[in-house]
């Protein structure tokens, strides 16, 4: 609450700091006020500002460039409605989306956004957002952590790198040991340490993505899930590229307890990395524990629908030594944009744009394959993004690429020196059969030049 200032109460404070009017506050002294005037742009008609923002945008050499980049940041088409309903001004000028007496409209799109969560993974319950998909594994791992008491988390090597690094600085401020599972030749989990490594039963969880971040589909063997359930290990599934959970089981097929993701995919724009909306859903046994606040539905005192916080687990809300997170917020306006997108798409809408890329990620990885010097690396199923090895440096190949004007994926060396001739590629809807036929034709070209040595 703000107390108003009588004109005493101003007169007194402008007496005390020496000056005679607020206005004084507000002047620039004269050694450093600006003596010449601005050379700004006069006032311009909308139509000539939108032409002249256009022709910045046009400095920016990568907008025109056929993009195959993936690795846990996607382009998807967003419909116009989108934007159209999440910049409304109710949406963006509200103080907080929580206040129950002023923004039933924004609980109303949180509590949506949970459900639609719930359902495409397979989780009881999930919160209301968090900052994006690395702090929300982070997060899940401090869950497993309460959960068990122990002191130890384990995650794979096919986990997103970046995902991984961002655990590691959580657990190093927790005392937590971070160790990781190989891979295996099928670029997959390899199965069979990760059942040893849990038999100690010394984590507390263990991590798991999929697809994962070589775009392979993972689903852990019998063995591996018989020993997570019986060393009373908590199993976190891993979601970076959100949309596959419109054509792949959902992690609760696989027995994950936590699931903790990244929702970019629903409509926010890649925009260079960022803000983006993670989520964390879980079974019902960690309610208590997940962080942030939860949206709940009930009914005011006329008998009307009304939106609520119902639970609130951070320190802001509750004694500091039962907070489960010191998470501050949440990323309500990116989780707006991605409810908004979810019910524009609809089921039916949502599978069709999946297996859409499905059908672009297969005609790439076959024209890909096709070009001499090139082989897929992997043979297992994958999403929309796959492992190509291209025989020589991957740096030297993307280089000559954007030479051609082709951002032709990710290379794999920087996050995995073993595998510093390969190539991570992405394909989705917005990928054309041009795009894939000008790629391939350009590796074509810059294979048959002798490699630098």
């Amino acid at each position: 609450m703000y107390a108003p200032h009588t004109e005493r109460d101003v007169e007194q404070m402008l007496e005390t700091i020496g000056v005679e009017s607020l206005e004084d506050l507000l002047r620039v002294p004269d050694p450093i006020a600006l003596k010449a005037k601005l050379d700004v742009v006069p006032a311009l008609p909308e139509y000539l500002i939108q032409r002249r923002f256009a022709r910045f945008a046009e400095q920016n050499p990568g907008v025109d460039y056929r993009s195959f980049l993936g690795g846990g940041s996607y382009r998807h088409y967003v419909p116009p409605a989108v934007a159209a309903l999440a910049m409304r001004g109710e949406f963006l000028t509200a103080y907080t989306p929580y206040q129950a007496e002023v923004s039933q409209g924004y609980l109303q799109a949180i509590y949506e956004w949970q459900t639609y969560i719930c359902l495409l993974t397979g989780m009881d319950l999930a919160n209301a957002s968090v900052y994006d998909g690395a702090t929300a594994l982070a997060e899940a791992a401090i869950m497993a952590l309460a959960a068990t008491g122990r002191a130890k988390i384990l995650v794979s090597r096919t986990v997103d790198p970046n995902y991984r690094a961002v655990l590691r600085t959580y657990c190093d401020g927790l005392d937590v040991a971070v160790d990781e599972i190989a891979f295996a030749d099928d670029g997959t989990t390899d199965f069979g340490a990760l059942a040893d490594a849990v038999a100690g039963n010394a984590y507390a969880a263990v991590a798991l993505q999929s697809p994962n971040f070589f775009g392979c589909v993972e689903r852990p063997a019998p063995r591996a899930t018989e020993a997570i359930a019986a060393s009373g290990t908590v199993p976190i599934g891993v979601v970076a590229e959100a949309l596959s959970l419109a054509a792949l089981a959902p992690p609760a097929s696989w027995g994950a307890q936590i699931v903790a993701g990244e929702a970019q995919s629903f409509g926010v724009a890649p925009a260079y990395g960022g803000p983006y909306a993670g989520f964390i859903a879980s079974t019902q046994e960690h309610m208590r524990r997940i962080p942030g606040r939860l949206a709940g539905r009930t009914v005011d005192n006329a008998g009307r629908t009304a939106y609520v916080l119902t639970l609130q687990a951070r320190e802001q809300h509750i004694r500091r030594e039962r907070a489960t997170s010191n998470i501050c917020t949440n990323q309500a306006h990116c989780a707006l944009i991605a409810t908004i997108y979810l019910a524009l798409m609809g089921k039916t809408g949502l599978r069709n744009a999946a297996a859409l890329n499905l059908t672009r990620s297969r005609e790439l990885a076959s024209a890909v394959a096709n070009v001499e010097g090139v082989r897929l690396k992997y043979a297992t199923p994958f999403f929309n993004e796959f492992v190509a090895d291209v025989g020589r440096p991957a740096g030297e190949v993307l280089s000559a690429l954007r030479a051609r004007r082709i951002l032709g994926g990710l290379d794999l060396g920087r996050f995995y020196p073993e595998l510093g001739t390969c190539i991570l590629m992405t394909a989705t809807e917005l990928t054309t059969s041009g795009d894939v036929r000008a790629l391939a034709d350009a590796l074509q070209e810059v294979l048959r030049v002798p490699a630098t040595v």
